[in-house]
């Protein structure tokens, strides 16, 4: 998986308790222009288009374990439900965008970009591959 990088809104929006990463329910968006690391909220990011095997919002990320071990957190997460292009070409995309549905404005947590564009012709498939042992994401 690319590297995953934390939007700098999240450090404070985990200061300020509008996260339980332990049973929020997160979601992987897909998107083909550049997160800037100060977006804040799932409006400050450019979706793709939904249809033809993409829906607004993206795919949820099932938390597979949120705990601390000697003051370090870890959240992992199970890899979100395929994406399979379905009627057509799914939307082109470069980014995958982790986000907190269950905040109030949807709040950003982080992002990794991809080497290159993907596109999805008719029938193809994309999971984004979580790391089951290093997690998403530490908090030291």
């Amino acid at each position: 998986m690319a590297a995953f990088q934390k939007f700098h809104s999240f450090v404070e929006a985990v200061a300020e308790s509008k996260h339980d990463l332990g049973s929020d329910t997160l979601k992987v968006i897909l998107s083909n222009t550049s997160p800037n690391a100060t977006d804040n909220i799932k409006s400050d990011i450019q979706e793709i288009a939904a249809g033809n095997g993409y829906t607004t919002g993206g795919n949820t990320a099932a938390v597979v374990s949120s705990a601390q071990t000697s003051g370090v957190y870890k959240l992992v997460l199970a890899d979100p439900s395929t994406w399979t292009a379905s009627g057509g070409a799914m939307g082109t995309f470069r980014y995958a965008v982790l986000s907190n549905a269950s905040a109030r404005n949807i709040e950003l947590i982080g992002f990794c970009v991809y080497v290159a564009e993907v596109t999805l012709a008719d029938g193809d498939s994309f999971t984004v591959d979580f790391d089951p042992s290093a997690g998403v994401l530490t908090i030291t």
